[in-house]
Order: structure tokens, then sequence, then C-alpha cells
């Protein structure tokens, strides 16, 4: 991975981020008068604004992948063993399921009541399919690398818009584009790294 390379995955998730984003937001305007942008107030419907924040959660998502990246790096070193690693990551993303499901529990009287369960459900049935299509590219290793980055990574990233004063569409708003723009760096990763760190050693970095 060279600097030309790095650029190239930063500047396509800010754009991944900017489409998904005002697609979602007019998709979320249209079904729902009452939807707005945190802080834009009448501005929040305009297509500009939309995308100028899909670039926001583009670059903030590929904060969170870069960080992923480095913890992943660091991990590796102090467990030797790739397998703990990715072990830890498989319970880890199963307790990030189960809190995700509790902090929109606790949010149920500005969210819908079977949103609790559902959205979780739907989160991790999405990360799934894009694990699936991850380890036929790479290898089995990287299914909960995959996982662990889609749920965990996501719901850590989209945490501020689960605060008791939001509400479903503001959520919505902001986990679709992450989620997106996350899913598109992860699938992405193994075709800008350089050949020899896809074959042999996939199983020391299975994220790759």
């Amino acid at each position: 991975m060279n600097l030309r390379k790095w650029f190239f995955l930063f500047w396509t998730t800010m754009a991944i981020g900017a489409v998904v984003t005002s697609l979602t937001g007019s998709i979320l305007a249209w079904t729902d008068p009452s939807f707005d942008l945190k802080g834009l107030k009448g501005a929040g419907f305009n297509a500009g604004m939309m995308a100028l924040t899909g670039l926001l959660f583009g670059a903030f998502a590929h904060m969170g992948f870069f960080a992923y990246l480095t913890l992943n790096y660091i991990a590796l070193g102090i467990f030797r063993r790739g397998y703990l690693w990715t072990t830890l990551q498989a319970y880890t993303t199963l307790f990030g399921i189960v809190l995700f499901g509790y902090r929109l529990y606790e949010n149920r009287e500005a969210l819908n009541g079977w949103i609790f369960w559902a959205l979780p459900a739907f989160l991790t049935a999405a990360a799934w399919c894009v694990a699936l299509v991850k380890t036929k590219q790479t290898n089995k290793n990287a299914l909960f690398p995959t996982l662990f980055l889609l749920i965990v990574g996501t719901v850590l990233e989209a945490w501020p818009s689960m605060s008791d004063d939001n509400n479903l569409p503001a959520l919505i708003f902001m986990i679709v584009p992450l989620f997106a723009c996350n899913a598109y760096q992860i699938l992405m990763l193994h075709k800008l790294v350089k050949p020899a760190e896809t074959g042999s050693g996939a199983s020391a970095k299975p994220v790759a």
C-alpha cells in the first residue's frame, strides 16, 4: 500500500459517502416529512448539504478504518497467533451486536418499539453478506475481521446518532452511509495491497 493507493481509497470513500448519504437523505425526506439534518434546520433537505455531510461521513469512516488497521497491526504483534486475535474479534462482534440493541432499547421512547432488534439484525445480515463476498475474494480467515469492522466499527462511528434526542431517521441517515463506506473499504483493501500480502501472509493478516 503506497501513498497513491491510500489517497485513492480516501477520496473514493468520501465519494461513496456523499452518494449514499444523498440517496438515503432523499429517501428519508420523501418518506418522513419530519426528517431533517441535526444543526442544518431548513437546509437539511438540500442535496448539496447532504452530499457535504456525506463527504464528512466518508472521511470519518476512513479515519475509523485507519484506526482499525492500526489496531489490527498492534494486536497481531501482541497475540503472535492470528487465530487468537480473530477469536477475540468474533466475541467482540457478538458483544457489539448486543450492545447496539441494548442502546436502542434504552432509547425506545424516541424510536419505534421493534427497532431495537430489527436494526441490529439487519446490520448483522448485511455485514454477513459483505463478509461472504470478502472471503470469496480472499480467504476464509477474513470472515470475522470483516464482521468486526462492519458491525463494531460502524456502531462506534454511528454512536453520536444514538443519543436520546435523536430519532430513527437520524440514526438511519448516519449508519447507512457509514456502513457503505466501511464495506467499500474492506472490499477494496486486498485489491490495493501488494500481491505478496494477500498470498502466504493472508493468515497472518486476515483483514487483507
